[in-house]
């Protein structure tokens, strides 16, 4: 198993945000997790990620416990988190931006190869590679948004509701570039606030409430009962 997450607590301040989560993912999954805002998603995956301590319970990455391990070392040994605000550069080019994401890349020749997939991925991006990051649409800004996460050269992505913002067409198109991410090799944990919009992109469902996760069957539809997510995830 690629990622392991056990009886996971996490706090804000005296507030408890997760509540004993645990989740599986196996290497080359994409992976969805659904609810509504202020339950816990965006926790659970900075988590993961390093990005918020962990009160008690553990997370594992090929074995390895990461959980008291700090975020930019967490990218060093491939996991990346995607956030719903861009936090792009507005005042670098589109390239710049994508640069910044392997500041950790020792190998120029990797970079470019990572560069050139995202452009083949979005050619979008590479027309407006030397625009102003500032100057993009939404669409475009959340496109470049997961570049840079590519550019990492990620095994693993955390991404944070990327529909954020963005037209019903922008999103189907958003989820199928997803999709071809994962199908480079690239394992995803993805979160969203609707069943929909994820259902037909992912290989497993969990769905989280108030700090608690459920797994969805994979014809569960949307208001439907889900159970409780055991300690295999």
């Amino acid at each position: 198993m690629l990622l392991e997450v056990r009886d996971l607590h996490v706090f804000y301040d005296d507030f408890h945000v997760l509540h004993g989560v645990s989740l599986d993912v196996g290497e080359g999954e994409l992976v969805g997790i659904v609810g509504a805002n202020g339950h816990g998603k965006s926790t659970l995956l900075k988590a993961i990620c390093g990005l918020t301590p962990v009160r008690s319970g553990t997370v594992r990455y090929r074995r390895e416990r990461i959980d008291n391990i700090a975020a930019p070392d967490l990218v060093a040994r491939g996991l990346v988190y995607v956030p719903e605000v861009r936090n792009l550069f507005n005042d670098m080019t589109v390239r710049e931006n994508l640069l910044l994401g392997a500041y950790l890349q020792r190998d120029p020749n990797r970079t470019r190869e990572i560069l050139e997939q995202v452009f083949d991925l979005y050619p979008r991006l590479k027309e407006r590679a030397n625009q102003q990051a500032g100057t993009l649409s939404g669409g475009e800004a959340q496109m470049l948004a997961l570049g840079r996460g590519m550019m990492s050269d990620a095994r693993f992505m955390a991404i944070d509701e990327p529909s954020l913002g963005l037209a019903p067409a922008l999103t189907e198109s958003m989820l199928d570039t997803i999709a071809q991410i994962n199908r480079s090799g690239v394992t995803v944990l993805i979160v969203e606030q609707s069943l929909s919009l994820i259902r037909d992109h992912v290989h497993r469902l969990y769905e989280i409430e108030e700090g608690k996760l459920f797994k969805l069957e994979p014809d569960t539809s949307e208001g439907a009962q889900a159970a409780p997510a055991g300690k295999d995830g």
